[in-house]
């Protein structure tokens, strides 16, 4: 008896292994180009949060803030291939990859305040763009905040006119390329990572860039003169790769989707805090100075990027336009 109850003993002990395989927690891979204290860095810091505590341990978030894994160009390519399991780039990333429609939230003054954002992000047509993400193999969970854009330069900056001739670093979008392109200046696409150094060798004049990363990446240290013309909309969308998101336990993904809804709206609220605290250092350093324009030279710089919504309407679909400005007016 003592001899039968060894293969016994031993299948229990392999069972016990195996279990104990089967308990390790899922990982997510979590890569970003922007700092940990960004709103975007803080919102995936308080998802990891969530995840972990509402999962009791079954899966395990790790980040990679400040481009420590992929630049700009490289991330979206490697969630595709599954060598991170999620992101959260700008929205205008996904027109090089052939989803034009989300360069919509690039066209300058089509937002005049994140409300407008939200009736759409929030809303069906928000979720009609998500959904197009599947066909690349990604699947979109989310939008998220992170302010309006400004220029910036070494040289004080009032009307249009200002901007004529000056290198302005963007990121990769046509619509953004456009709207550089309006005011008289020529666009240089670079990743996030290296416009500091690029500004302060003068390999760019200045930058189009939300308040967030003119602060976080020290951008102002380089750069003297701001103008807040807030002339387009800076977010995010939150992917995950599908095929991962897809093999997840049911009960799993719907813990995550909570999850993310709720550092959905940390995210926002975050951002809207981190925007203002932000410009308050920023004007306090005394190392860059912000200019309001006024209401008439406001009129301007709304009138000269209009062109832009006309030349890039065919690319991005007036129809999608449509649906944004339809959705706004609500």
């Amino acid at each position: 008896m003592k001899h039968l109850l060894t293969p016994i003993a031993a299948a229990v002990l392999l069972g016990t292994a195996t279990a104990a395989i089967a308990a390790d927690p899922i990982q997510i891979k979590f890569s970003h180009v922007v700092a940990t204290d960004t709103p975007k860095g803080q919102a995936a810091e308080y998802f990891k949060k969530l995840a972990e505590e509402r999962t009791k341990g079954r899966v395990k978030v790790v980040i990679y803030p400040n481009s420590q894994l992929y630049k700009d160009k490289e991330e979206l390519e490697a969630l595709q291939m599954g060598s991170v399991q999620m992101l959260a780039p700008t929205t205008s990333k996904f027109g090089p990859m052939g989803l034009k429609e989300f360069e919509v939230f690039d066209v300058p003054y089509l937002f005049m305040n994140e409300e407008q954002v939200h009736k759409v992000t929030r809303g069906p047509v928000g979720q009609s763009l998500l959904q197009k993400l599947e066909a690349r193999s990604m699947k979109g969970l989310a939008f998220w905040d992170n302010g309006f854009r400004v220029f910036s330069a070494n040289k004080p900056l009032r009307t249009p006119a200002d901007m004529k001739g000056l290198k302005i670093r963007i990121n990769s979008s046509k619509v953004n390329q456009a709207i550089v392109q309006s005011v008289g200046a020529m666009p240089q696409t670079m990743s996030l990572g290296e416009v500091y150094q690029a500004m302060q060798t003068g390999v760019v004049d200045g930058g189009d860039s939300n308040i967030s990363n003119l602060y976080t990446q020290k951008q102002y240290e380089v750069q003297k003169y701001a103008v807040n013309t807030k002339h387009s909309y800076s977010g995010y969308a939150v992917v995950v790769n599908k095929p991962f998101w897809d093999k997840l336990p049911p009960d799993i993904r719907s813990i995550l989707e909570s999850a993310m809804k709720d550092a959905t709206l940390y995210n926002d609220q975050v951002a809207e805090k981190d925007t203002a605290l932000a410009y308050a250092r920023m004007k306090a350093s005394g190392k860059i100075q912000f200019y309001d324009p006024t209401p008439a030279e406001k009129a301007q710089w709304v009138s000269t990027m209009q062109s832009v919504q006309n030349e890039i309407a065919p690319r991005i679909g007036m129809a999608m336009i449509n649906s944004v400005k339809a959705a706004v007016a609500k």
